[in-house]
């Protein structure tokens, strides 16, 4: 197992756009086993929401004196608001870990770590269902990346 393959997954089970969505995939086209890479990109993964809270308690505040910044920031806010409101006003904690758990597009732990910020969610609890909702999107995505692995190595193995 190469380094960079471990720092890559890393990096991208961190980013807010690729998460475990690109993160998972990455490293077993690269070669780790998808066990490990399920448990790297998880263990990863798990960490964006302290680290958003921790942002978005201390160097937010700071930060949106800038008008460039500041502008950003709402436009990610208005969006963020308009995918989690609606469920996790409705379902609370648990439309959060629902929301998070959805491996799609603009789903995860980073947009789910700011819509609870914004109305208002306990970190702590926060924190607690969007793990469970980062465990149960690796889930998804390593069944589906091992399912296309199985379905690949049948059909190459016919050919």
């Amino acid at each position: 197992m190469e380094l960079s393959t471990l720092l890559a997954t890393v990096f991208l089970s961190f980013l807010p756009i690729s998460e475990l969505r690109g993160a998972i995939p990455f490293a077993v086209a690269r070669g780790m086993p998808l066990p490990a890479a399920f448990l790297l990109a998880v263990a990863c993964n798990v960490l964006v929401a302290p680290v958003a809270f921790l942002f978005l308690g201390t160097l937010h505040g700071l930060l949106y004196r800038w008008a460039f910044y500041a502008r950003i920031f709402d436009r990610f806010v208005e969006k963020a608001r308009a995918k989690v409101g609606g469920s996790v006003e409705k379902y609370g904690y648990w439309g959060l870990l629902v929301f998070v758990a959805v491996p799609l597009p603009v789903t995860g732990a980073w947009t789910g770590a700011l819509g609870a910020w914004i109305l208002g969610l306990r970190k702590r609890k926060a924190t607690l269902y969007i793990a469970l909702g980062v465990l149960a999107a690796g889930i998804v995505v390593s069944a589906v990346v091992g399912l296309g692995i199985g379905a690949l190595s049948f059909l190459i193995k016919r050919i």
